[in-house]
């Protein structure tokens, strides 16, 4: 079971079903414009005054494009002085489809670690940062660390789906799912609010409840999952080879002895 919207999840289902697996595709996340465009909309408009240009999501991508095209204003030119960097391997393919030059993509897949690879290379620098509304707040800190000065603003709220099927979740995670995949921490949120806290604890012994980068497998912890499956980063063959890894381990295991 694959918690994130179909759009995003394409590379990874393929990869799945190579591997003689289905995938079920039962987003926990939906994606909404800001309340108020205004900071959104100033920072493009004065994107030439920034030096880094720090995408987090493929969706943080999608909104400042499509927030672009409304104005419209090319988001970076051609001769721009603005350096993209990209969280993952996922947002930068997305930001290069969309014609954004990346410049650094980092080899960790979290926004901190981004922060520390690029280093020195911030100092006094002017980042801007377009996120969800419900970001935490350990990148910007990161950057101001490095000595850049950063102006977040919010570009597209994170919500729990207005319509979730309840008694379909509960009957894939009861019945029919051998492992469920959480995105991120919105995801596990929204997840243990619609199952409630008896089945989320009863669950964790029958499925692989796996988490898909470090950011992601901390909110399932604070979240009381005790034992999680983790992809150390967010490409498909990662995740793949997380599950394989868990899966061939549970069938090696002596009978009646539990995976950890």
């Amino acid at each position: 079971m694959i918690t994130r919207a179909a759009a995003e999840c394409e590379d990874l289902a393929r990869e799945l079903s190579a591997r003689g697996a289905t995938a079920v595709v039962f987003p926990l996340v939906s994606f909404a414009e800001p309340d108020d465009f205004a900071p959104l909309d100033r920072a493009i408009t004065k994107i030439e005054q920034f030096d880094w240009l720090i995408l987090t999501s493929a969706q943080a991508v999608r909104a400042v494009i499509d927030r672009a095209a409304d104005l419209p204003r090319p988001l970076v030119q051609t001769d721009s002085r603005v350096r993209v960097a990209c969280v993952g391997p996922v947002t930068a393919d997305s930001a290069r489809k969309a014609g954004l030059p990346v410049e650094h993509v980092a080899v960790t897949h979290n926004g901190v670690a981004l922060a520390h690879e690029l280093g020195s290379k911030l100092q006094g620098t002017k980042v801007l940062l377009p996120r969800s509304d419900r970001a935490k707040g350990d990148l910007p800190a990161a950057l101001a660390r490095f000595g850049a000065q950063v102006t977040e603003v919010i570009a597209y709220r994170t919500l729990r789906p207005a319509e979730t099927d309840q008694d379909g979740l509960r009957k894939i995670v009861n019945d029919g799912a051998d492992a469920i995949l959480f995105f991120s921490p919105s995801a596990v949120q929204h997840f243990a609010e619609l199952v409630g806290a008896t089945q989320w604890h009863d669950i964790q012994g029958k499925l692989a409840i796996t988490a898909v980068g470090p950011v992601t497998a901390n909110a399932l912890r604070e979240a009381g999952v005790e034992r999680a499956v983790v992809a150390q980063d967010t490409t498909a063959v990662s995740v793949v080879e997380a599950l394989a890894g868990y899966f061939a381990a549970a069938m090696a295991a002596p009978a009646g002895v539990k995976r950890a």
